[in-house]
This record gives structure tokens, sequence and C-alpha cells, in this order.
């Protein structure tokens, strides 16, 4: 076969590397989050985006809290780091004072929903021209893979080793169905990024969420769901499907509300 190459012997000729791949507003491809993590695929597309809108000059980002937060000092773009919480009323003060700028904030369900949810609620009601990213995996992972507010019936966290219990621990809030029922939100979507095709579809939702700040069509916001095979205590492999059959089973991918061209 034309191309194969041997694997049961040294090659004949040493590998050399084409191309890292690295998106270019992403400094280093190479991070320290656990393996089979869906985070670093969420940022990639997050920042493709910016960079395919030619948004670089004028993109703000937010950080909160949590394993995501080791890439604020890995992008090529403006980052500011906001308390526990905190980050969409950080933003909308960036956007007041420099409205020309592009500002959206990363997040994860434990910074936004449990510890912050008045935040992002207020700041869609209010139909700020921001974009907040939720990157969703059902537990504090950064602190030990505890349950959060966004954690489903059923899911073992390490404080629910027998699953969530709704009589015991209440249910999972949804936080962008709630959000798609705010006036001042134009652009509400939820993705996933256990498979190519899903990656592809949550880039085209991101694209779409900068699109609806840039048109100041109001407050935008795209939930991802992404793997967390540690936090989940399932192999890396298994992770994906775990993801399908659990929290996308829950928190349902699809765009929720687009009022941009209205």
């Amino acid at each position: 076969m034309t191309g194969f190459v041997p694997t049961d012997r040294p090659p004949s000729a040493p590998a050399r590397l084409v191309d890292d791949f690295t998106p270019a507003l992403i400094d280093v491809g190479a991070h320290h989050l656990c393996p089979g993590c869906g985070e670093p695929v969420a940022m990639r597309s997050a920042l493709e985006a910016v960079d395919e809108l030619g948004l670089t000059r004028r993109a703000i980002a937010v950080f909160g809290i949590g394993c995501y937060t080791a890439f604020s000092n890995n992008l090529d773009v403006e980052v500011l780091q906001a308390l526990h919480g905190r980050a969409p009323s950080v933003a909308t003060g960036v956007k007041r004072a420099r409205p020309d700028s592009i500002v959206f904030t990363v997040q994860g369900d434990g910074d936004m929903v449990s510890e912050g949810l008045q935040e992002v609620l207020h700041t869609a009601a209010r139909g700020e021209s921001v974009t907040c990213i939720m990157l969703n995996n059902g537990v504090f992972g950064e602190t030990g893979g505890h349950m959060s507010a966004a954690t489903v019936v059923g899911q073992r966290t390490k404080t629910s080793l027998e699953g969530r219990d709704p009589d015991l621990h209440g249910r999972p809030i949804l936080l962008a169905s709630l959000l798609a029922h705010v006036d001042g939100a134009a652009y509400v979507a939820r993705g996933l990024v256990n498979s190519a095709g899903n990656v592809a579809r949550t880039k085209k939702m991101l694209l779409r969420a900068f699109e609806a700040q840039e048109r100041r069509a109001g407050f935008s916001f795209v939930e991802i769901l992404t793997m967390c095979p540690t936090g989940w205590f399932v192999e890396t492999e298994e992770a994906p499907g775990y993801l399908e059959d659990n929290l996308a089973a829950v928190h349902t991918p699809g765009v929720l509300k687009d009022e941009v061209d209205r």
C-alpha cells in the first residue's frame, strides 16, 4: 500500500514535523490539562472564531476560575482575570468603558452556575453586548471534581459517589435554557466537543455569538459541553460517549434562541 508505514520496526527515515496546527491566537499548543479533557478543544474553537472574524485586535477575554484558567497566559489576546463567578460583571465594565471592543468571558459550570449565577442572569437581562462562554463538564474540576449546580441526576462526582440524588442534592440548573427566556439575550446556544462534527457545529455557534455582539444585538451565550474523564471516574476513551449519554441527554445541544437578525 502506498504511503504505508510499518509499525513493527523503526522507520527507515526519521519523522519530521509538517505543522503543529496550533491556532494563530494560541501561543503554545501544549497544555497541562488531563488527558481527554474537552476544554482545550473548546478554547481552540473560540479563538479560531475570533481570528476568522478579524476581531483579534479588539478582543478582550475575561476568565473565571477553573481548569481553563491555565490558558489565560497562553492566548494572543488581552485577558483579564476575574474573581470566582464575577466574569460577566467585569466584562460589562470593560464593554462600557471600551464599547468598540469584542468582550467575551470564559467560565466553567462551577464558576458560572454555582458561584456566579446572578452575574450572568443580570448581564443578560440588561442586554449587555458581551459574549459569555460556559465550559460545562458537570463538575468543579480544578478543586477536585465535586458536584456543581449543573451536575446531572445520577452523575458521579467526588461529592456524589453514588450519583446525584435529586431528593438529596436537587436537580441540575440548565443555564442555557434559562437564558433563552431572558429578553436581553439575542443569541443562546449549547454545543459539545465530543466528535469532529459536533466541534464544527459548536464553532458555528461561537461565530454567530460574536456576530451578535458585532451587530450590538444584545447579550450572546454559548454553553459548550466538555469531557472530564478524571472527574467522571471513566476511562479517557469512554468520555465522549459518556458525555453524549449523560450530560447531553439533559443539557440538550442546539440553538435555543437566535434574534440576531431581528
